[in-house]
């Protein structure tokens, strides 16, 4: 009965939603050493806590986590802040991953022993945390620039892209595999065309295939069993659409869904997607799911609940010109139907460029990379 319940309600439309700035950045001023503009994804903890990532402010942008003070408020708390040496500079884009033993990695866009960007972990101390750069970018032959974080498989290997390096300097895979104390990187796949957009975030299933996009293109590589890749092209949009930019997500039937950001539509520039890739006999399926056609859609990927609703951001629009935060809802046999969960009206943040992630209780939590109480950006928590 509670099992049913539980369906009905999750399938139900959704009603009127409430939205907490869970903290605003910059609250500090001076030279913003709580870190300004977060750009990336949450990442949360067994706990509720929250990490991510801000762009600058720091002045080189920092690590954070948001977390209860027990007194039903928040606290932020920078575990690491970027010099814009050695250690790496401007996280970007890059959420934060676990491993399972409570250390976190990312990217930054810049700095590292060859200027060209780093990946990093943070290991927690009994003071702190401390930085270790695994990996320094030289450029074109490793690649370099990557802004997109990384995924990590069950042996600890850690996966992302590169915009930039390869033969062509047209960007990257990469593998970072860890050899004792040290790490080895290599290139597992290379962009034969130069990138209009960086490449997605990647996204890894259970079988250990990695998916991603970069442009047009939607592509696979699969563990060859003896140590390398075998890269599939799964899908190529049209000339119409200028990129594809959000990660890539699955559900448990392995249907994947992600964002087109623009079209170009009589010389402008004007449409987002959410579109869904279904498989069968061997061939992949494309289908829009949503489109915006104010040339204010989605930046970023979505995220599913167990029922197949889909949640995501827009980065404008909405009722006060400051972007969304929209829920498609799964609807059996019929086109799914788009509500709007959240308005942002700048003072509760505004423009959200990150996507979203789900608790089991079903509330959001994400970031926006403006507005708030300073104007420097929130992490905001929006409750069904």
């Amino acid at each position: 009965m509670l099992a049913l319940l539980s369906a009905l309600i999750a399938s139900m439309p959704a009603e009127a939603q409430s939205e907490t700035v869970l903290y605003n950045f910059c609250s500090r001023r001076g030279t913003c050493p709580d870190g300004a503009y977060p750009l990336s994804r949450l990442t949360a903890d067994a706990a509720g806590n929250l990490y991510g990532t801000t762009h600058s402010g720091s002045p080189y942008g920092d690590v954070f986590e948001v977390s209860s003070n027990g007194s039903g408020s928040r606290n932020e708390t920078v575990l690491y802040a970027f010099t814009g040496g050695t250690d790496g500079a401007y996280p970007q884009f890059s959420p934060v991953t676990f491993d399972n033993l409570g250390n976190l990695y990312g990217t930054t866009q810049d700095g590292g022993a060859f200027g060209y960007g780093v990946v990093f972990e943070l290991h927690p101390t009994g003071s702190g945390w401390t930085e270790t750069v695994l990996h320094s970018f030289a450029g074109t032959g490793d690649g370099s620039g990557p802004d997109t974080g990384v995924i990590i498989d069950a042996a600890g290997n850690l996966y992302g892209a590169a915009p930039r390096g390869g033969p062509g300097n047209d960007g990257i895979v990469f593998e970072l595999s860890p050899s004792g104390e040290d790490w080895t990187e290599q290139v597992i796949y290379t962009f034969d065309i130069s990138l209009y957009f960086a490449p997605s975030g990647l996204t890894m299933d259970t079988r250990g295939n990695i998916f991603g996009a970069a442009n047009l293109t939607v592509f696979e590589l699969s563990p060859n069993g003896s140590g390398g890749w075998m890269p599939t092209v799964l899908h190529t949009f049209p000339g119409k659409y200028l990129g594809v930019v959000g990660t890539p997500a699955l559900d448990n039937a392995g249907n994947m869904y992600g964002t087109l950001l623009l079209e170009k539509e009589n010389g402008t520039m004007g449409v987002g997607e959410v579109y869904k890739m279904t498989q069968r006999n061997g061939q992949w399926k494309m289908q829009t799911l949503q489109r915006w056609e104010d040339g204010t859609g989605p930046y970023a990927g979505v995220v599913l609940d167990a029922s197949g609703n889909i949640f995501g951001t827009t980065i404008g629009g909405g009722s006060n010109g400051q972007g969304t935060v929209f829920e498609l809802v799964a609807v059996k046999n019929k086109p799914y139907k788009q509500e709007v969960l959240w308005n942002f009206n700048g003072a509760d943040g505004g423009q959200p460029a990150s996507s979203l992630i789900l608790d089991s209780a079903g509330n959001l939590y994400g970031t926006a990379e403006f507005g708030g109480s300073i104007g420097f950006g929130t992490v905001f928590e929006v409750t069904p």
